[in-house]
């Protein structure tokens, strides 16, 4: 286990600086970022605080300090780890099982706004847009019935892109716990375990090594079910000569990362083996095309142009790369359309995932935008990897 890391007060007082200045450069009297426990990136990013159960939110006013919203049952929790001093305990933001809590006081928005805004709320940004609730627009709505409410993700989104020295600090530790992970996996895994029971054996070297959580929940995708883009482990057996996807990824200080490598126990078949190499090349390849100044479509491009030269477009669904940071997927994407160029300090998992009908694979390994290339997260066994057991 390594040494622990954080992130500093300091750099949490120059987030909140950073969406200061985007709220008032917008014309906003306050941004409302939103996260729930899935998606915990916006509330996380601002205050450290990782709702459990319930959501939460953050307001930045345009003058002032930011405040914490959160659901009645986690004031002592919220008091503990937010960085963040000013919190509100709101029914807004409560369970979904709604409980009505009588016997707990709890702040509406028209007191928050009374004590955050001078004057009238007339323009409310909202991030967190893609998941924002029901409850808490009807709260604005209620509260400030003649505002416009405005989407403006980018005022986080845009800060969380590049990357600061810590940032990138905690990615490599939360690679590094993934690669140990990983390598003390797959000796323990054979033909006769379940997939879930692999997820069990992941889940201990995750936590034995230091990890705060899971990045995201692991992936142990066996024989037809690896064909998954998106799936969950299940009690199929790993079965013998079975291609199977597995995505390994530690969580530290709020940061995630993924490991992802297909693997067989037994020899793999010709088919198999075949696409499980040409997804490796269309991996390596993409990582020797991505470099600062590049244009995100012109990486994608020949990631389209190289596999269709070696045979397998009908086997590409997406690609070739999405961000990574508090979440193993987040903005930006690179896609046909990405106008935007690389720049130093971006962070972004490699993904590359082919499949067919009976079988799919996945390569993953996370990387850092440098002037001349890449510097890689993790590269630990990207090779066929056949195992005995």
């Amino acid at each position: 286990m390594g040494k622990m890391f954080r992130v500093p007060d300091s750099e949490f007082k120059n987030r909140w600086k950073a969406v200061q200045e985007g709220v008032n450069k917008k014309g906003l009297d306050l941004l409302i970022a939103h996260s729930n426990e899935a998606d915990l990136a916006n509330v996380r990013y601002l205050s450290n605080y990782w709702p459990i159960f319930e959501c939460a939110g953050v307001i930045v006013p345009k003058t002032g300090e930011p405040a914490l919203l959160i659901g009645p049952e986690s004031e002592t929790y919220a008091q503990d780890t937010s960085k963040i001093q000013k919190i509100y305990k709101m029914i807004e933001y409560r369970e979904s099982a709604e409980p009505e809590y009588p016997d707990i006081k709890v702040d509406t928005f028209s007191e928050i706004f009374s004590d955050m805004v001078k004057g009238k709320v007339r323009k409310i940004g909202l991030a967190g847009y893609q998941i924002f609730p029901l409850p808490v627009y009807d709260g604005l709505k209620k509260a400030a019935p003649d505002a416009e409410l405005i989407k403006s993700d980018e005022l986080i989104v845009d800060l969380r892109i590049i990357k600061t020295p810590v940032e990138l600090d905690i990615l490599r530790e939360a690679f590094r716990i993934s690669e140990v992970a990983l390598e003390k996996t797959l000796p323990q895994m054979k033909s006769e375990m379940t997939e879930l029971q692999v997820v069990g054996v992941i889940e201990k070297e995750l936590y034995a090594e230091g990890a705060e959580y899971e990045g995201h929940p692991q992936y142990v995708l066996a024989g037809k079910n690896s064909n998954h883009a998106i799936g969950r482990p299940a009690y199929a057996k790993l079965g013998r000569s079975n291609l199977i996807q597995l995505n390994i990824g530690a969580r530290v200080a709020g940061y995630s990362s993924s490991v992802g490598r297909p693997v067989s126990i037994g020899p793999m078949t010709p088919a198999m083996k075949r696409l499980v190499q040409a997804g490796l090349d269309m991996h390596l390849k993409t990582m020797d095309w991505m470099k600062a100044g590049i244009k995100a479509k012109e990486v994608v491009k020949k990631f389209y142009e190289y596999g269709d030269k070696i045979g397998v477009s009908k086997n590409i669904l997406y690609g070739p790369c999405h961000g990574l940071g508090m979440m193993e997927v987040e903005r930006p994407w690179m896609e046909s359309r990405s106008e935007y160029f690389l720049e130093e300090n971006m962070t972004f998992q490699v993904d590359t995932f082919l499949y067919c009908e009976d079988f799919g694979l996945r390569w993953e390994n996370g990387t850092i935008i440098r002037k001349d290339g890449v510097e890689t997260l993790s590269s630990k066994l990207n090779e066929i990897i056949e195992l005995e057991g």
